[in-house]
């Protein structure tokens, strides 16, 4: 398994992003910053294309055995930033974020890799700024892939408050199999 990735502080511009059949697909929160997600579980991110630079987002949670949903559409605005706006009753709350680091490792298992994402959002009047670490495996990363990515994220030099938040407040996600599935 590869031993370094590469990860970037939000203002750096050194990271292109990830095209859009690699990122648009189903993401697991495998790890987070964010203190909403303690008393949540099974937590995915769902990118689809727009096909106009723009992604529809939504988030699934599960909290209390019924299943969540935060609706929104980002837009791309270039190396990996982007600008969230909610839909519906939260059209006018928007949010910034950015990929920090995305790759894939080998799983060992027949050719096949296991994708990653490290994402970063700025504070907003409802969250914190905080950290989600994504894969595309429901059943959360493996303890290797997560040590390699954290290592990554402890070494931007360049953002000390981000190094901060990672040794503070990153915390495992709950995943519990299978997934609550919503009835669209």
């Amino acid at each position: 398994m590869a031993t370094e990735i590469t990860i970037r502080p939000p203002l750096s511009e050194e990271l292109s992003k990830p095209d859009s059949e690699w990122f648009c697909r189903t993401w697991a929160v495998a790890h987070s910053t964010l203190s909403m997600w303690r008393s949540s579980r099974n937590v995915r991110i769902t990118y689809t294309d727009l096909k106009n630079g723009s992604v529809d987002d939504l988030v699934e949670y599960e909290k209390k055995g019924s299943l969540k949903t935060v609706a929104g559409v980002d837009t791309d605005l270039g190396k990996g930033d982007w600008k969230w706006r909610g839909k519906g009753l939260l059209k006018l709350i928007t949010s910034e974020w950015k990929v920090l680091g995305y790759g894939q490792l080998p799983t060992g298992e027949d050719g096949q890799v296991e994708r990653w994402m490290v994402i970063w959002f700025a504070k907003t009047m409802f969250t914190e700024e905080g950290m989600d670490i994504l894969t595309e495996r429901k059943d959360g990363l493996p303890q290797q892939t997560l040590e390699t990515i954290k290592k990554g994220l402890l070494e931007l030099k360049d953002a000390p408050h981000l190094v901060k938040l990672v040794e503070e407040k990153m915390q495992p996600v709950e995943v519990k199999l299978p997934w609550i599935l919503s009835d669209s």
